[in-house]
């Protein structure tokens, strides 16, 4: 089902998209791909929106900096320096996050009306980014498709193609509190990440090149404990890159009884406890587990490649599943 949920301020209408199987209940908009609600039941039944959204498009427009919900790129995460090397040529991009460039510029993807389309059990999210948009190369034709499975389980399948050489990275940028939105803060969830090694980063947040390994650290999430706060760090998955989703991360709220798993095709996930989230919402309000490549990887040869050339599909998959415990 669709809807108008608002309209921009030069008269762009924004369509509203409710996705509902198996008790779960979801919203996205065609303004930024964003994930506006997630609603589930808890261990008693009883039902609550567990991502953080404004119930307005006027709150998205007014509040862009924390990205909630939204479908980031063309890069996800952060490219030190706002630029990159490519075939020879280094590429100037928007720098939106001091010298850097973060989640694809100061207008990014999450900025953009997506021309949306029904498909079974969901809807599918799809725009032409133009050459030289925000810096990046290439004419990219993109899309993230949105579907509920016969569990419940929301699944974001990201496709890409493009006419010449560029670099991308798609990720979805929930902020999910399992006692509900507004609850309160979401550090006293428990968190395991099936993670060894996370990428440690320097004063700018970006990436020194190193992968650290967590035992004996903060960083050691292997097993279930409390996520409390201070994270924005990038966690190398044990699997890397794989065909097909698989479970990555279990996020478990213990008075609620609500559970999410993360099953990813992507080589690493960035933690963020939303320290710095500000009014209308507070700090710890919600938790991102934002699957991607790794930040940087344009400028780092070592790790996973971000490169997509004509001829090659782009192809990256996230499930997002519901349960209680």
């Amino acid at each position: 089902m669709s809807e108008i949920f608002g309209r921009l301020y030069d008269g762009t209408p924004v369509h509203r998209w409710t996705l509902e199987r198996a008790g779960v209940r979801v919203r996205v908009l065609s303004y930024g791909g964003i994930v506006q609600s997630v609603e589930v039941p808890d261990r008693a039944g009883r039902t609550a929106d567990v991502v953080l959204g404004f119930p307005a498009l006027e709150g998205y427009v007014a509040h862009p900096e924390p990205f909630l919900g939204a479908l980031v790129g063309r890069y996800a995460n952060r490219i030190g320096g706002a630029a990159f090397p490519l075939d020879g040529r280094t590429y100037a991009l928007a720098p939106n996050d001091g010298p850097n460039s973060l989640h694809g510029g100061a207008n990014g993807f999450d900025k953009r009306v997506w021309e949306a389309t029904a498909v079974e059990h969901g809807v599918r999210l799809a725009r032409v980014s133009p050459d030289g948009e925000e810096g990046f190369p290439g004419r990219l034709e993109v899309s993230a498709t949105y579907t509920l499975d016969a569990s419940g389980a929301l699944r974001i399948a990201y496709e890409a193609v493009t006419d010449a050489p560029t670099v991308v990275n798609l990720t979805n940028h929930t902020y999910w509190n399992l006692g509900g939105a507004g609850s309160g803060p979401a550090g006293g969830h428990e968190l395991r990440l099936a993670a060894a090694r996370y990428t440690p980063v320097d004063g700018a947040l970006i990436p020194t090149g190193e992968r650290a390994e967590v035992a004996g650290t903060r960083f050691d999430l292997r097993a279930p404990r409390e996520v409390g706060t201070g994270f924005d760090h990038n966690y190398v998955l044990d699997k890397g890159v794989t065909a097909a989703p698989e479970l990555i991360a279990e996020l478990r709220d213990p008075a609620s009884g609500r559970v999410l798993t993360v099953a990813t095709t992507e080589p690493g996930v960035q933690l963020y406890t939303a320290d710095h989230l500000t009014d209308p919402f507070a700090p710890n309000a919600g938790i991102a587990l934002e699957t991607q490549h790794f930040p940087d990887s344009p400028n780092r040869p070592e790790f996973p490649s971000t490169e997509l050339r004509p001829g090659e599909v782009y192809r990256s998959e996230t499930v997002y599943g519901f349960s209680v415990r």
